[in-house]
């Protein structure tokens, strides 16, 4: 009977089966690196085919930015009020930060799909839901050059 409670071998992997998220909604919290900045905020994120709403706030609470996307475009609206619109999420990031990011892969990766390594993005799945095939990342970090993203999800609330 103690066997069944014994730790799984050194080296013994699980083989994950990533599922394919439509919808999904999640509250976690990320830090984004970029050479000597960080920034910190909590993340609440609805999506599905045909939108996405992400709030980011400080770690008190407080607003930082929306972000929406729909048909009609992407848009970014600061805690500020000052208002960014592009056509896609790759042309609002480039906007904003300088750099087209692949920000519509972004529900892929959360849902354990890596991008491919000729994306210059590499991907790391740090901790699961648990060791079912199937569960859903937890603490997802991704790097590209001096850029470096590390989300941790709180609660997946929805996941379809």
């Amino acid at each position: 009977m103690l066997a069944g409670c014994a730790p799984l071998p050194a080296g013994h992997a699980i083989h994950r089966t990533p599922q394919v998220l439509t919808e999904f909604e999640l509250d976690g919290r990320i830090v984004v690196r970029e050479s000597q900045s960080r920034h910190y905020a909590n993340i609440s994120w609805r999506h599905d085919a045909r939108h996405d709403e992400i709030l980011l706030k400080t770690p008190l609470g407080q607003g930082v930015a929306e972000l929406s996307r729909d048909s009609r475009g992407a848009r970014l609206v600061t805690a500020e009020r000052k208002e960014y619109v592009a056509d896609d999420w790759e042309g609002l990031s480039e906007q904003v930060f300088g750099a087209r990011l692949p920000l519509d892969d972004l529900p892929l990766w959360l849902s354990g799909r890596a991008p491919p390594r000729a994306s210059g993005w590499r991907v790391d799945y740090l901790e699961y839901q648990s060791d079912a095939a199937d569960a859903l990342p937890v603490l997802i970090e991704a790097r590209r050059g001096d850029i470096e993203l590390r989300l941790k999800v709180s609660e997946w609330i929805v996941a379809r």
